[in-house]
């Protein structure tokens, strides 16, 4: 028998899991003020799944360079999470932690990507966070890695290898405004196998659950 993670969402998980992106949209941005010391609006355009080997498409361009911020997750919904957002967009945003002018940070050194991942870790926490409170599953985060390189490369890296066990990911765009800035990033969550239809049944909208 055929699972979710072989076919097109329904409208209803796919306005379950938007919910659960924008609570956990709200939350990472609501943590992300108070560390930065200023107003951070972030929202949840759209919610899809997508074929791993077509995940790119999801991100636009390719060749652009970006900063990627990697997981894995533990627990009863095991998987990983990969965060793409723009490298200029990521040095404002380590001017901002770290109390400079913005435009200052032009190289991303160790401590400056020290920085970046503990904003990946909020941001991919806050998701996180949003998915346990509405399933009631357990769901613990690795210690964050990070990247910088074009897009295509590092989905090409991190989706591919998933591949092996993974057809499919759960792709979230959020929008992020700051008073500096305003940019587009994307948060992917690859599960393995059988994740998403524990996530769905947890929710009350995956194959288990009575209609």
């Amino acid at each position: 028998m055929k699972t979710l993670e072989t076919l097109e969402l329904t409208s209803a998980q796919l306005d379950a899991l938007t919910e659960i992106g924008n609570i956990g949209a709200g939350h990472a941005a609501t943590v992300l003020a108070q560390l930065l010391g200023e107003r951070i609006t972030i929202t949840v355009p759209k919610v899809s799944i997508v074929p791993i080997a077509r995940a790119h498409e999801i991100v636009g361009e390719i060749e652009a360079v970006v900063v990627g911020i990697y997981l894995r997750v533990y627990g009863d919904a095991p998987g990983s999470i990969l965060y793409l957002f723009p490298r200029q967009s990521a040095m404002e945003l380590v001017d901002i932690m770290v109390g400079r002018k913005v435009g200052t940070t032009s190289l991303l050194r160790e401590y400056e990507q020290s920085a970046l991942k503990e904003i990946g870790n909020i941001l991919t926490g806050a998701f996180l966070y949003a998915l346990a409170n509405f399933t009631g599953l357990a769901m613990l985060p690795s210690v964050p890695a990070y990247a910088m390189d074009m897009a295509g490369a590092i989905l090409g890296t991190v989706l591919l290898e998933m591949g092996t066990v993974s057809d499919y990911a759960l792709a979230i765009e959020t929008d992020f405004l700051t008073k500096h800035q305003e940019s587009r990033g994307h948060f992917f969550l690859l599960p393995d196998p059988g994740t998403l239809d524990v996530l769905l049944n947890a929710i009350g909208v995956g194959p288990g659950c009575s209609k």
